[in-house]
């Protein structure tokens, strides 16, 4: 039997990456998926080097040992950081480490879908391009809401909403590649969710020792909007002893501080949309990225919304690998022409 004769790019690894402010997520080719929080870190000094070795750390690692690290986030409201020579180098470490942790074949070609903020991708598109020249030989950067709608198949009269934490970003489809104009962003997001509860427990529970990974890690376990059918309550220190606190209220008012601007903003959108598919739009309403994972979140915006007409909200079942998902099967799927060049 004769032999079929591979190609080149038929032999790359295709990646998707989702470049987020919070979390960042990899899917590729050869079946294998990671995350990791986009958090990145090197040793302060001497004394930190000799504990941890002369390395760079990511994600957990950093919050396990960021009182010994130069920490940074790499992408902060959306865009990528730049400012000091750590800023710049971030991403592309943050980038590398996602590529090792699917395992690449020594010197695989990598051809890497990246869907980052819709900010990063309107102001920072070269910054990623030089980010990920050190391992890609082909690149395609979207928007994250372009991702996942991709990789769902809502390619056609659908609204997705990515709320990330440092963006909450929406992307209309209709059937083609999204233009700027089919695509916005707030800064009303996660991290937003979380200043906002800091504020209001700091002010209810002024001798608490809140912190915001403290209070982030509260939203993720107990965020919600609406009514509650239980109290939230956590053990927070005060003086170094654990206190039980009522955040009820606060988590509440927190959560729902964003949802105003999200709201307004979707029905602004669809009100521009093309009138005879603005009923279709409505009743394609895809929440995506971690706020979506707030509790009654859906239902809020569907009442919020329906003041149009009938809408339909739904959320994806897999925020954490939705985007990256979507990357990869773009990856997999994108003609050989349109790939841009390292």
């Amino acid at each position: 039997m004769a032999k079929v004769k591979v190609s080149q790019q038929d032999k790359a690894l295709r990646i998707g990456i989702d470049l987020g402010t919070s979390r960042s997520a990899i899917a590729a080719s050869n079946g294998k998926r990671d995350w990791v929080q986009s958090l990145v870190g090197w040793p302060k000094d001497f004394v930190a080097r000799k504990m941890l070795g002369d390395r760079v750390l990511f994600g957990d690692e950093v919050n396990e040992h960021r009182l010994s690290l130069d920490v940074v986030r790499p992408l902060a409201q959306g865009v990528i950081k730049s400012g000091t020579e750590k800023d710049e180098e971030s991403v592309a470490e943050l980038i590398g480490h996602l590529i090792d942790l699917v395992g690449p074949r020594p010197r695989q070609k990598i051809f890497a879908a990246v869907g980052v903020p819709a900010e990063a991708l309107k102001v920072n598109k070269q910054a990623i391009r030089e980010a990920i020249s050190d391992y890609a030989e082909k690149l395609i950067v979207v928007s994250e809401p372009f991702a996942v709608a991709y990789g769902m198949g809502a390619l056609d009269n659908a609204m997705i909403i990515d709320m990330g934490a440092g963006t909450t970003d929406f992307c209309i489809m209709h059937g083609t590649m999204p233009s700027v104009d089919d695509q916005r962003s707030l800064t009303t997001a996660g991290d937003y969710i979380d200043e906002q509860l800091l504020g209001l427990l700091t002010e209810r529970y002024p001798d608490a020792d809140f912190n915001m990974n403290i209070i982030r890690a509260f939203k993720e376990e107990y965020g919600f909007v609406g009514d509650s059918l239980t109290q939230v309550e956590v053990e927070v220190r005060v003086e170094g002893r654990l206190v039980v606190h009522d955040i009820t209220n606060e988590m509440r008012r927190a959560c729902e501080s964003i949802l105003p601007a999200i709201a307004e903003t979707a029905m602004d959108m669809i009100a521009r949309f093309d009138p005879e598919y603005q009923d279709q739009v409505r009743n394609n309403i895809i929440l995506a990225g971690g706020c979506s994972q707030i509790a009654g979140i859906d239902s809020y915006l569907m009442e919020a919304l329906s003041e149009m007409g009938p809408c339909n909200v739904t959320v994806v079942d897999d925020p954490l690998y939705a985007g990256a998902r979507g990357g990869l099967e773009l990856a997999k799927d994108m003609p050989y022409e349109y790939w841009m060049d390292m």
